[in-house]
C-alpha cells in the first residue's frame, strides 16, 4: 500500500472519515477492522488519532 497523507485540518480530519479509512486499510492489510474501530472510539478524538497512527502510521501520515 503506497504511503498516503491525510490533512486533519480539512474534511478528511472528520472522525467518521477516519473510521471509514481505518476499515478500508484494515481490510487491505488483513486486520480486524471492527476491533480497530472499537479501539478508536473508546476515548476522545486524540485517542482516535493515536489508535489510527498505531495501526496505520507506517502507511499514512496524519498532518495537523
Amino acid at each position: 500500500m503506497p504511503e498516503q497523507v491525510i490533512d486533519l485540518n480539512g474534511p478528511a480530519g472528520n472522525a467518521f472519515f477516519l473510521l471509514s479509512r481505518a476499515a478500508d486499510f484494515a481490510e487491505q492489510l488483513g486486520l480486524d477492522g471492527d476491533a480497530i474501530q472499537d479501539e478508536m472510539t473508546d476515548g476522545d478524538y486524540e485517542n482516535l488519532i493515536s489508535v489510527f497512527t498505531k495501526y496505520f502510521g507506517d502507511y499514512v501520515t496524519l498532518e495537523r
